[in-house]
């Protein structure tokens, strides 16, 4: 059984690398490609033009609103659905105004990947000075450019909590305990609106789940993935 990771805001395949021995088990592993589109639901055509017949799908973040609509696209196709420390909330008003002045500012303006400081504020506090984890993060960011950074910030991600009906296979809902980004709030609305869904919580974890706790996480995931792969 072929698993498709999907990723989040500026993060490229590496993003899993930590997990891959782990998740090759199941199978083939496929990658997301969300570099090119400017919707979510444009991103999960694309997505599923390239994707095997049937998969196992996990998504990080950003790319879980991409999972959600991939699996609402296609679910004849989607045999298991994780989504990683993510939400079914719209942007708030304050990332609305910011993705606004990112899309004023001339695109000649160099990119030189996210800051420190903001990616310094998706780890755990006590990873606030792990130079090679903000590094691992900040390069992800400049492999993909500035091009990508301006298309993924003004990216419009609309609310889908009332559409969490629609999603049919077994799900789980992976939240961490320290996400400074995305509340266990979110989590837990979003695994109670999706039928059936089962929500765990990676302690002592930041934001970034498959780079801070990549041990933790699969144990969470492959035991279930292992239960719903058939």
């Amino acid at each position: 059984m072929a698993i498709l990771l999907v990723p989040g805001f500026m993060a490229d395949e590496t993003l899993w690398n930590d997990m891959l021995p782990a998740l090759e088990r199941f199978g083939p592993v496929v990658h997301a490609d969300l570099r090119h589109d400017t919707s979510v639901e444009a991103m999960a055509r694309r997505v599923l033009e390239t994707a095997p017949p049937s998969f196992l799908l996990v998504g990080f973040s950003m790319g879980g609103y991409v999972a959600r609509a991939i699996a609402r696209q296609a679910p004849e196709r989607v045999r298991a659905l994780v989504l990683v420390a993510t939400s079914t909330r719209p942007d708030t008003p304050s990332l609305q105004k910011r993705k606004g002045a990112i899309g004023a500012a001339a695109p000649s303006i160099a990119f030189s990947g996210l800051s420190r400081v903001a990616v310094a504020s998706s780890l755990h506090p006590k990873q606030r000075d792990n130079e090679a984890m903000i590094e691992c993060v900040r390069a992800m960011g400049v492999r993909l450019g500035g091009e990508v950074f301006r298309r993924q910030s003004m990216l419009d991600r609309p609310g889908d909590l009332e559409r969490s009906h629609e999603i049919r296979c077994p799900t789980l809902v992976v939240a961490a305990a320290e996400d400074r980004l995305r509340s266990i709030d979110e989590a837990r609305e979003m695994a109670a609106a999706i039928p059936g869904a089962v929500l765990e919580v990676v302690e002592d974890s930041g934001h970034m789940i498959p780079i801070e706790a990549p041990e933790r996480l699969l144990d969470i995931v492959v035991p279930w993935l292992a239960a719903h792969e058939g």
